[in-house]
Protein backbone atom coordinates (compact mmCIF):
# COMPACT_ATOMS: atom_id res chain seq x y z
CA UNK A 1 0.00 0.00 0.00
CA UNK A 2 1.48 3.28 -0.87
CA UNK A 3 1.87 6.31 1.40
CA UNK A 4 1.10 9.76 0.11
CA UNK A 5 2.22 13.10 1.44
CA UNK A 6 0.79 16.14 0.12
CA UNK A 7 1.38 19.93 -0.89
CA UNK A 8 -0.81 22.88 -1.59
CA UNK A 9 0.49 25.11 -4.57
CA UNK A 10 -0.04 28.45 -5.51
CA UNK A 11 1.05 31.25 -7.10
CA UNK A 12 -0.66 34.11 -5.19
CA UNK A 13 -2.56 36.86 -5.47
CA UNK A 14 -0.99 38.49 -7.94
CA UNK A 15 0.40 35.95 -10.09
CA UNK A 16 3.95 34.89 -11.51
CA UNK A 17 5.72 38.41 -13.43
CA UNK A 18 6.62 35.98 -16.15
CA UNK A 19 5.85 33.01 -17.88
CA UNK A 20 9.44 31.80 -17.64
CA UNK A 21 8.99 32.24 -13.84
CA UNK A 22 5.84 29.91 -13.62
CA UNK A 23 7.83 27.41 -15.96
CA UNK A 24 11.07 27.81 -13.18
CA UNK A 25 8.30 26.84 -10.52
CA UNK A 26 7.16 23.76 -12.16
CA UNK A 27 9.75 22.49 -13.23
CA UNK A 28 11.50 22.24 -9.27
CA UNK A 29 8.11 20.78 -7.86
CA UNK A 30 9.40 17.92 -10.72
CA UNK A 31 12.72 17.88 -9.58
CA UNK A 32 11.61 17.39 -6.32
CA UNK A 33 9.55 13.91 -7.41
CA UNK A 34 5.91 16.30 -7.00
CA UNK A 35 3.28 14.99 -9.43
CA UNK A 36 0.22 17.93 -9.78
CA UNK A 37 -2.84 16.35 -9.28
CA UNK A 38 -5.04 19.74 -9.60
CA UNK A 39 -4.28 22.90 -11.34
CA UNK A 40 -6.91 25.57 -11.75
CA UNK A 41 -5.64 28.89 -13.03
CA UNK A 42 -7.51 32.11 -12.38
CA UNK A 43 -9.47 33.10 -15.55
CA UNK A 44 -8.43 36.94 -15.68
CA UNK A 45 -4.68 36.10 -15.13
CA UNK A 46 -3.36 33.14 -16.82
CA UNK A 47 -0.20 33.19 -14.33
CA UNK A 48 -2.08 33.30 -11.68
CA UNK A 49 -3.25 29.66 -10.23
CA UNK A 50 -3.93 27.23 -7.22
CA UNK A 51 -3.68 23.72 -7.15
CA UNK A 52 -2.37 20.08 -5.23
CA UNK A 53 0.57 18.19 -5.87
CA UNK A 54 1.35 14.75 -3.69
CA UNK A 55 4.61 12.59 -3.68
CA UNK A 56 5.09 9.79 -2.23
CA UNK A 57 6.94 8.63 1.03
CA UNK A 58 8.44 5.46 0.11
CA UNK A 59 11.81 6.01 -2.41
CA UNK A 60 12.43 3.10 -5.00
CA UNK A 61 15.21 0.53 -3.88
CA UNK A 62 17.96 -0.64 -6.14
CA UNK A 63 21.71 -2.46 -5.91
CA UNK A 64 23.29 0.66 -7.06
CA UNK A 65 21.63 2.89 -3.93
CA UNK A 66 22.90 0.46 -1.70
CA UNK A 67 26.39 -0.10 -3.26
CA UNK A 68 26.81 3.93 -3.05
CA UNK A 69 25.50 3.83 0.21
CA UNK A 70 28.06 1.26 1.90
CA UNK A 71 30.95 3.29 -0.02
CA UNK A 72 30.07 7.01 1.22
CA UNK A 73 29.67 4.94 4.90
CA UNK A 74 33.03 3.29 4.55
CA UNK A 75 35.07 6.26 3.36
CA UNK A 76 33.42 8.40 6.34
CA UNK A 77 34.42 5.83 8.80
CA UNK A 78 38.29 6.14 6.92
CA UNK A 79 38.09 9.95 7.00
CA UNK A 80 36.93 9.96 10.79
CA UNK A 81 39.87 7.61 11.69
CA UNK A 82 42.34 8.98 10.15
CA UNK A 83 41.46 12.51 11.97
CA UNK A 84 40.63 11.20 15.12
CA UNK A 85 44.45 10.10 14.92
CA UNK A 86 45.90 13.06 13.33
CA UNK A 87 44.47 15.19 16.15
CA UNK A 88 46.12 13.28 18.84
CA UNK A 89 49.26 13.50 17.19
CA UNK A 90 49.20 17.21 17.20
CA UNK A 91 47.77 18.03 20.58
CA UNK A 92 49.76 18.85 23.06
CA UNK A 93 50.46 16.37 25.93
CA UNK A 94 48.77 12.90 26.14
CA UNK A 95 45.40 13.21 24.46
CA UNK A 96 42.42 11.31 25.75
CA UNK A 97 41.52 8.32 23.91
CA UNK A 98 37.81 8.95 21.32
CA UNK A 99 35.14 6.63 22.87
CA UNK A 100 34.36 4.20 20.29
CA UNK A 101 30.46 5.42 20.09
CA UNK A 102 32.13 8.83 18.29
CA UNK A 103 33.23 6.82 15.69
CA UNK A 104 30.33 4.86 15.16
CA UNK A 105 28.46 7.68 15.39
CA UNK A 106 29.89 9.58 12.73
CA UNK A 107 29.72 5.76 10.43
CA UNK A 108 26.31 5.07 10.91
CA UNK A 109 24.42 4.20 7.91
CA UNK A 110 21.96 6.81 6.54
CA UNK A 111 18.78 5.82 7.21
CA UNK A 112 15.45 7.34 9.00
CA UNK A 113 16.09 6.14 12.54
CA UNK A 114 17.25 8.58 14.79
CA UNK A 115 21.26 8.49 16.47
CA UNK A 116 20.75 6.58 19.64
CA UNK A 117 21.97 8.68 22.34
CA UNK A 118 24.32 7.44 25.68
CA UNK A 119 22.25 7.52 28.62
CA UNK A 120 24.93 5.71 30.44
CA UNK A 121 26.12 8.75 32.29
CA UNK A 122 23.20 9.92 33.36
CA UNK A 123 23.10 9.29 37.09
CA UNK A 124 26.73 10.76 37.38
CA UNK A 125 26.47 13.77 38.65
CA UNK A 126 30.38 14.96 38.13
CA UNK A 127 29.30 14.81 34.57
CA UNK A 128 29.36 17.78 32.48
CA UNK A 129 26.26 18.83 30.32
CA UNK A 130 29.00 20.41 27.70
CA UNK A 131 30.60 17.55 26.60
CA UNK A 132 31.86 17.23 23.63
CA UNK A 133 31.96 20.06 20.81
CA UNK A 134 28.39 20.97 19.20
CA UNK A 135 28.41 20.71 15.15
CA UNK A 136 27.21 23.26 12.62
CA UNK A 137 23.24 21.87 13.00
CA UNK A 138 23.41 22.17 16.84
CA UNK A 139 24.51 25.82 16.35
CA UNK A 140 21.65 26.71 13.75
CA UNK A 141 19.28 25.91 16.11
CA UNK A 142 20.36 27.93 18.75
CA UNK A 143 18.66 31.51 19.18
CA UNK A 144 21.41 33.65 19.26
CA UNK A 145 22.50 32.38 16.15
CA UNK A 146 19.76 33.49 13.87
CA UNK A 147 19.43 37.12 12.34
CA UNK A 148 17.12 39.57 13.78
CA UNK A 149 13.34 39.74 11.88
CA UNK A 150 14.44 43.11 10.86
CA UNK A 151 18.12 41.95 9.63
CA UNK A 152 16.52 39.07 7.16
CA UNK A 153 14.41 41.30 5.68
CA UNK A 154 16.74 43.73 4.23
CA UNK A 155 18.66 40.70 1.08
CA UNK A 156 15.35 40.37 0.06
CA UNK A 157 14.12 44.56 -0.14
CA UNK A 158 14.13 46.15 -3.36
CA UNK A 159 13.80 50.08 -3.86
CA UNK A 160 10.50 51.65 -3.05
CA UNK A 161 9.08 52.57 -6.96
CA UNK A 162 6.97 55.31 -4.89
CA UNK A 163 8.58 56.68 -2.41
CA UNK A 164 12.45 57.04 -0.50
CA UNK A 165 13.83 53.81 1.08
CA UNK A 166 13.61 50.29 0.33
CA UNK A 167 9.98 47.74 0.29
CA UNK A 168 9.29 44.39 0.32
CA UNK A 169 6.01 42.31 -0.23
CA UNK A 170 4.95 39.86 2.88
CA UNK A 171 3.59 37.12 -0.18
CA UNK A 172 7.15 37.23 -1.14
CA UNK A 173 8.97 36.58 2.00
CA UNK A 174 6.23 33.72 2.86
CA UNK A 175 7.69 32.10 -0.24
CA UNK A 176 11.38 32.75 0.19
CA UNK A 177 11.35 31.67 3.79
CA UNK A 178 8.75 28.60 2.90
CA UNK A 179 6.20 29.98 5.75
CA UNK A 180 2.88 30.87 5.69
CA UNK A 181 2.17 34.94 5.28
CA UNK A 182 0.16 34.70 8.83
CA UNK A 183 3.39 33.48 10.44
CA UNK A 184 4.68 36.23 8.92
CA UNK A 185 2.12 38.57 9.75
CA UNK A 186 2.67 37.27 13.17
CA UNK A 187 6.56 38.41 13.74
CA UNK A 188 5.35 41.67 12.10
CA UNK A 189 2.82 42.28 14.78
CA UNK A 190 5.86 40.80 17.48
CA UNK A 191 8.14 42.91 16.35
CA UNK A 192 6.50 46.44 17.21
CA UNK A 193 4.53 46.90 13.75
CA UNK A 194 1.24 47.78 13.46
CA UNK A 195 -1.15 46.11 9.89
CA UNK A 196 -2.81 48.96 8.75
CA UNK A 197 -6.34 48.49 8.40
CA UNK A 198 -6.94 50.06 4.30
CA UNK A 199 -4.89 51.67 1.82
CA UNK A 200 -5.10 55.08 3.51
CA UNK A 201 -4.23 54.34 7.17
CA UNK A 202 -1.45 56.24 8.56
CA UNK A 203 1.58 54.53 8.65
CA UNK A 204 3.10 53.42 12.25
CA UNK A 205 6.98 53.60 12.43
CA UNK A 206 8.75 51.38 14.01
CA UNK A 207 12.83 52.52 14.67
CA UNK A 208 15.25 49.59 14.56
CA UNK A 209 19.48 50.37 14.47
CA UNK A 210 19.16 54.04 12.93
CA UNK A 211 16.34 52.92 9.78
CA UNK A 212 12.86 53.10 10.00
CA UNK A 213 10.58 50.34 9.35
CA UNK A 214 6.52 50.43 8.33
CA UNK A 215 3.60 48.94 6.68
CA UNK A 216 1.47 49.81 4.06
CA UNK A 217 -1.14 47.80 1.94
CA UNK A 218 -2.34 49.23 -2.11
CA UNK A 219 -5.23 48.89 -3.29
CA UNK A 220 -4.61 45.06 -4.07
CA UNK A 221 -4.81 44.42 -1.04
CA UNK A 222 -1.35 43.16 -0.49
CA UNK A 223 0.92 43.98 2.48
CA UNK A 224 4.26 45.05 1.93
CA UNK A 225 7.25 46.32 4.45
CA UNK A 226 9.04 49.22 3.85
CA UNK A 227 12.38 50.99 5.92
CA UNK A 228 14.13 53.82 4.76
CA UNK A 229 16.93 55.71 6.82
CA UNK A 230 15.72 58.00 10.10
CA UNK A 231 16.45 61.57 9.23
CA UNK A 232 18.63 63.48 11.04
CA UNK A 233 17.86 66.58 12.64
CA UNK A 234 18.37 70.26 10.87
CA UNK A 235 17.28 72.75 13.46
CA UNK A 236 15.37 72.59 16.84
CA UNK A 237 12.21 74.73 16.68
CA UNK A 238 12.21 77.24 19.44
CA UNK A 239 9.53 79.73 20.89
CA UNK A 240 9.29 83.62 19.87
CA UNK A 241 8.32 86.20 21.46
CA UNK A 242 5.51 88.27 19.82
CA UNK A 243 6.64 91.78 19.55
CA UNK A 244 3.29 94.19 20.99
CA UNK A 245 2.06 97.17 20.08
CA UNK A 246 1.71 99.10 16.69
CA UNK A 247 5.14 100.42 15.69
CA UNK A 248 7.47 98.11 14.44
CA UNK A 249 11.24 98.22 14.97
CA UNK A 250 13.31 99.75 11.91
CA UNK A 251 15.57 97.31 9.58
CA UNK A 252 18.57 97.07 11.37
CA UNK A 253 17.82 97.79 14.79
CA UNK A 254 18.60 101.52 14.58
CA UNK A 255 16.44 103.90 15.98
CA UNK A 256 15.33 106.78 13.19
CA UNK A 257 16.77 110.39 13.80
CA UNK A 258 14.38 112.20 15.95
CA UNK A 259 12.21 109.50 17.63
CA UNK A 260 11.87 108.68 21.32
CA UNK A 261 12.86 105.39 22.68
CA UNK A 262 9.78 103.16 23.43
CA UNK A 263 8.65 103.02 26.98
CA UNK A 264 10.25 100.64 29.20
CA UNK A 265 7.93 97.89 31.32
CA UNK A 266 10.01 98.07 34.09
CA UNK A 267 8.99 101.43 35.16
CA UNK A 268 5.30 101.78 34.19
CA UNK A 269 4.15 104.26 36.96
CA UNK A 270 6.32 106.99 36.23
CA UNK A 271 6.12 107.00 32.69
CA UNK A 272 2.01 107.25 33.73
CA UNK A 273 3.42 110.08 36.34
CA UNK A 274 5.28 111.42 33.43
CA UNK A 275 3.27 114.94 31.66
CA UNK A 276 2.40 114.24 28.48
CA UNK A 277 4.85 115.06 25.73
CA UNK A 278 4.01 115.72 21.99
CA UNK A 279 6.49 113.95 19.56
CA UNK A 280 9.65 115.45 18.63
CA UNK A 281 9.13 116.34 14.91
CA UNK A 282 11.38 113.91 12.84
CA UNK A 283 14.54 115.08 11.69
CA UNK A 284 15.22 115.51 7.77
CA UNK A 285 17.79 113.55 6.28
CA UNK A 286 21.16 115.49 5.51
CA UNK A 287 22.68 116.77 2.46
CA UNK A 288 25.69 117.40 3.56
CA UNK A 289 28.39 115.20 1.43
CA UNK A 290 30.42 112.84 3.03
CA UNK A 291 33.42 114.98 1.85
CA UNK A 292 33.28 118.41 0.60
CA UNK A 293 33.19 119.03 -3.26
CA UNK A 294 36.97 120.48 -4.14
CA UNK A 295 37.20 123.79 -6.07
CA UNK A 296 38.91 124.46 -9.10
CA UNK A 297 40.22 122.30 -11.81
CA UNK A 298 40.27 119.55 -8.55
CA UNK A 299 36.85 119.09 -9.05
CA UNK A 300 37.16 118.58 -12.76
CA UNK A 301 39.52 115.40 -11.87
CA UNK A 302 37.45 114.11 -9.28
CA UNK A 303 34.46 114.04 -11.87
CA UNK A 304 36.38 113.00 -15.00
CA UNK A 305 36.73 108.91 -13.30
CA UNK A 306 32.60 108.66 -13.49
CA UNK A 307 32.29 110.49 -17.23
CA UNK A 308 31.84 107.72 -20.00
CA UNK A 309 32.03 108.34 -23.73
CA UNK A 310 30.21 110.69 -25.53
CA UNK A 311 28.29 109.40 -28.06
CA UNK A 312 27.46 112.61 -29.91
CA UNK A 313 31.01 113.00 -30.38
CA UNK A 314 34.81 112.89 -29.19
CA UNK A 315 35.61 113.11 -25.43
CA UNK A 316 33.35 112.41 -22.09
CA UNK A 317 30.42 113.35 -20.47
CA UNK A 318 28.07 112.53 -17.45
CA UNK A 319 25.20 113.81 -16.10
CA UNK A 320 24.64 115.54 -12.88
CA UNK A 321 21.94 112.93 -11.58
CA UNK A 322 24.34 110.26 -11.61
CA UNK A 323 27.79 112.38 -10.42
CA UNK A 324 25.85 113.81 -7.52
CA UNK A 325 25.17 110.12 -6.51
CA UNK A 326 28.46 109.08 -7.40
CA UNK A 327 30.03 111.96 -5.26
CA UNK A 328 27.57 111.85 -2.41
CA UNK A 329 26.21 115.62 -2.81
CA UNK A 330 23.05 116.99 -4.36
CA UNK A 331 22.63 118.56 -7.88
CA UNK A 332 22.63 121.50 -6.77
CA UNK A 333 25.72 121.69 -4.75
CA UNK A 334 27.59 119.92 -8.15
CA UNK A 335 25.70 122.20 -10.26
CA UNK A 336 26.53 125.49 -8.27
CA UNK A 337 30.20 123.94 -7.92
CA UNK A 338 30.48 124.00 -11.88
CA UNK A 339 29.23 127.40 -12.17
CA UNK A 340 31.69 128.35 -9.88
CA UNK A 341 34.56 127.29 -12.38
CA UNK A 342 33.19 129.28 -15.50
CA UNK A 343 30.40 127.07 -17.13
CA UNK A 344 27.42 128.00 -18.05
CA UNK A 345 24.42 126.70 -17.83
CA UNK A 346 22.00 126.68 -20.77
CA UNK A 347 18.34 127.79 -20.93
CA UNK A 348 17.07 125.22 -23.17
CA UNK A 349 18.21 121.99 -24.94
CA UNK A 350 18.90 123.54 -28.20
CA UNK A 351 20.87 126.26 -27.52
CA UNK A 352 24.84 126.30 -28.63
CA UNK A 353 27.48 125.49 -25.45
CA UNK A 354 29.66 127.85 -24.29
CA UNK A 355 33.33 126.45 -24.04
CA UNK A 356 35.88 127.34 -21.40
CA UNK A 357 39.56 126.28 -21.42
CA UNK A 358 41.05 124.25 -18.34
CA UNK A 359 45.06 123.38 -19.58
CA UNK A 360 44.57 121.46 -22.62
CA UNK A 361 40.97 120.34 -22.84
CA UNK A 362 37.35 121.78 -23.32
CA UNK A 363 34.78 121.93 -21.32
CA UNK A 364 31.00 122.96 -21.77
CA UNK A 365 27.41 122.46 -20.41
CA UNK A 366 24.39 121.87 -22.28
CA UNK A 367 20.82 120.02 -21.59
CA UNK A 368 19.15 116.81 -22.96
CA UNK A 369 15.62 116.93 -24.69
CA UNK A 370 14.11 116.39 -20.98
CA UNK A 371 15.75 118.93 -19.24
CA UNK A 372 18.69 116.99 -17.44
CA UNK A 373 22.33 118.99 -17.18
CA UNK A 374 25.00 117.37 -18.50
CA UNK A 375 28.56 117.94 -18.43
CA UNK A 376 31.03 117.30 -21.04
CA UNK A 377 35.29 117.75 -21.66
CA UNK A 378 37.16 117.06 -24.45
CA UNK A 379 40.85 117.27 -26.00
CA UNK A 380 41.61 120.82 -27.45
CA UNK A 381 43.36 120.30 -30.62
CA UNK A 382 46.59 122.37 -32.06
CA UNK A 383 45.43 125.73 -32.47
CA UNK A 384 41.96 125.74 -31.21
CA UNK A 385 40.28 128.18 -29.16
CA UNK A 386 37.23 128.39 -26.96
CA UNK A 387 35.70 130.81 -30.00
CA UNK A 388 36.89 128.73 -32.65
CA UNK A 389 35.31 125.69 -30.78
CA UNK A 390 32.00 127.84 -30.87
CA UNK A 391 31.95 128.98 -34.28
CA UNK A 392 32.61 125.65 -35.07
CA UNK A 393 29.49 124.23 -33.74
CA UNK A 394 27.76 126.79 -34.91
CA UNK A 395 28.37 125.85 -38.76
CA UNK A 396 27.87 121.94 -38.11
CA UNK A 397 24.11 122.69 -36.31
CA UNK A 398 21.35 121.02 -38.04
CA UNK A 399 18.83 122.88 -39.37
CA UNK A 400 14.52 122.10 -38.24
CA UNK A 401 13.34 118.66 -39.40
CA UNK A 402 11.54 117.98 -42.40
CA UNK A 403 8.09 117.11 -42.28
CA UNK A 404 8.14 113.31 -41.97
CA UNK A 405 10.16 113.75 -39.13
CA UNK A 406 12.99 111.03 -40.13
CA UNK A 407 14.91 113.36 -42.17
CA UNK A 408 16.57 116.42 -42.14
CA UNK A 409 18.74 118.94 -44.48
CA UNK A 410 21.84 120.09 -43.29
CA UNK A 411 23.64 123.53 -43.81
CA UNK A 412 25.46 124.11 -46.34
CA UNK A 413 28.71 123.19 -44.69
CA UNK A 414 27.38 119.71 -43.65
CA UNK A 415 26.43 119.71 -47.78
CA UNK A 416 29.61 119.56 -48.35
CA UNK A 417 30.64 116.91 -46.23
CA UNK A 418 28.11 114.21 -47.56
CA UNK A 419 28.85 115.65 -50.91
CA UNK A 420 32.52 114.91 -50.33
CA UNK A 421 31.88 111.66 -48.30
CA UNK A 422 29.33 110.45 -50.93
CA UNK A 423 32.20 110.08 -53.72
CA UNK A 424 33.95 107.13 -50.99
CA UNK A 425 31.01 104.79 -50.55
CA UNK A 426 30.69 101.85 -52.37
CA UNK A 427 27.51 100.28 -53.61
CA UNK A 428 26.16 97.17 -51.79
CA UNK A 429 23.91 94.72 -52.72
CA UNK A 430 20.60 95.98 -51.83
CA UNK A 431 21.05 99.01 -54.15
CA UNK A 432 22.75 101.59 -51.82
CA UNK A 433 26.20 102.98 -51.14
CA UNK A 434 28.04 102.54 -47.97
CA UNK A 435 31.92 102.54 -46.05
CA UNK A 436 32.83 101.77 -42.67
CA UNK A 437 33.46 104.78 -40.66
CA UNK A 438 37.19 103.78 -39.72
CA UNK A 439 38.01 103.65 -43.61
CA UNK A 440 36.37 106.84 -44.62
CA UNK A 441 38.37 108.92 -41.50
CA UNK A 442 41.38 106.95 -42.89
CA UNK A 443 41.04 107.84 -46.57
CA UNK A 444 40.13 111.83 -45.73
CA UNK A 445 43.25 111.29 -43.28
CA UNK A 446 41.27 112.20 -40.27
CA UNK A 447 40.79 110.09 -36.99
CA UNK A 448 37.40 108.09 -36.43
CA UNK A 449 36.71 110.28 -33.43
CA UNK A 450 37.00 113.70 -35.70
CA UNK A 451 35.24 112.14 -38.88
CA UNK A 452 32.62 110.96 -36.63
CA UNK A 453 32.29 114.60 -35.10
CA UNK A 454 31.88 116.07 -38.52
CA UNK A 455 29.12 113.54 -39.43
CA UNK A 456 27.17 114.05 -36.38
CA UNK A 457 27.48 118.37 -37.51
CA UNK A 458 25.98 117.47 -40.62
CA UNK A 459 22.64 116.57 -38.65
CA UNK A 460 23.34 112.36 -38.13
CA UNK A 461 23.29 110.56 -35.00
CA UNK A 462 25.13 107.85 -33.68
CA UNK A 463 22.87 104.75 -33.13
CA UNK A 464 23.44 103.43 -29.31
CA UNK A 465 22.54 99.63 -30.43
CA UNK A 466 22.46 97.95 -33.98
CA UNK A 467 18.81 97.64 -34.55
CA UNK A 468 17.70 101.49 -33.29
CA UNK A 469 16.08 103.08 -35.30
CA UNK A 470 18.62 105.44 -38.01
CA UNK A 471 18.04 109.37 -38.10
CA UNK A 472 18.05 110.51 -41.86
CA UNK A 473 19.66 113.38 -43.33
CA UNK A 474 18.72 114.23 -46.54
CA UNK A 475 21.17 115.97 -49.41
CA UNK A 476 21.12 115.83 -53.51
CA UNK A 477 17.67 113.78 -53.68
CA UNK A 478 19.59 110.92 -51.50
CA UNK A 479 19.25 109.93 -47.37
CA UNK A 480 22.32 109.10 -45.58
CA UNK A 481 22.38 107.56 -42.14
CA UNK A 482 24.87 106.04 -39.67
CA UNK A 483 23.69 102.35 -38.56
CA UNK A 484 25.50 100.08 -36.32
CA UNK A 485 26.40 95.84 -37.59
CA UNK A 486 26.45 92.95 -34.79
CA UNK A 487 30.12 93.00 -34.45
CA UNK A 488 29.64 96.74 -32.85
CA UNK A 489 31.35 98.65 -36.24
CA UNK A 490 29.91 101.82 -37.44
CA UNK A 491 28.99 102.61 -40.97
CA UNK A 492 27.76 105.74 -43.07
CA UNK A 493 24.88 104.69 -45.67
CA UNK A 494 23.14 106.20 -48.88
CA UNK A 495 20.52 105.80 -51.05
CA UNK A 496 17.87 107.50 -53.42
CA UNK A 497 15.46 109.18 -51.30
CA UNK A 498 11.71 108.44 -52.07
CA UNK A 499 11.01 111.83 -51.86
CA UNK A 500 13.11 113.66 -53.99
CA UNK A 501 11.63 115.75 -56.56
CA UNK A 502 9.93 114.48 -59.77
CA UNK A 503 11.33 114.90 -63.11
CA UNK A 504 9.70 117.55 -65.23
CA UNK A 505 7.72 115.40 -66.71
CA UNK A 506 6.19 114.68 -63.80
CA UNK A 507 7.11 111.15 -63.04
CA UNK A 508 9.54 109.91 -60.44
CA UNK A 509 13.38 108.84 -61.26
CA UNK A 510 13.47 105.44 -61.19
CA UNK A 511 15.66 103.43 -58.32
CA UNK A 512 19.36 102.23 -58.36
CA UNK A 513 19.90 98.85 -59.02
CA UNK A 514 16.70 97.51 -59.91
CA UNK A 515 15.93 97.31 -63.50
CA UNK A 516 12.45 98.17 -65.00
CA UNK A 517 11.02 94.76 -66.89
CA UNK A 518 9.93 95.21 -70.79
CA UNK A 519 6.23 96.67 -71.22
CA UNK A 520 6.32 98.41 -68.26
CA UNK A 521 4.91 101.72 -67.75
Amino acid sequence: MALWEYKVITSGKGGFASPALLEKFLNDLGRDEWEIIHFQPQADNALAFSGLARRSTQRDWSLQDAAAAAAAAEAEKLRAEFAAKFQAATAPGAAEEKPASFIEEKSAPKDDFRKPVDTSRDADPESGEDEGEKDEWDKLNQEDELPSFFDALKPHMRRNQRGPGMSVGVDYLAKKWDLAEEDVKGALVECGLQIPADENAKPIYVEYDGDLFWVNINRRGELWINTREKPRPVFRVVQGTRVEGDVLPESGGRRPEGEAPARSEEAPARAERAPAEPAAPRAPKSDTPAEPLPAGPALLEKVRPHMRRNRRGPGGSGSTSFLSRALRCTEADLTEAFKTLGLVMPAKADEQPVFIEMGTELWWLNLDSRGGLWINGRDKEAGETPASAAAASVSAAPSAPAEAGTTSSGAPASGAVLAAVRLLLKETKTGAVAGKAERLAEELGKSPDEFVATLLGAGLKVPEKAREKPVFVEHAGEIFWLNKNAKDELWLNAKVSKYAEKDGDGKKPARRGRKKPEGES
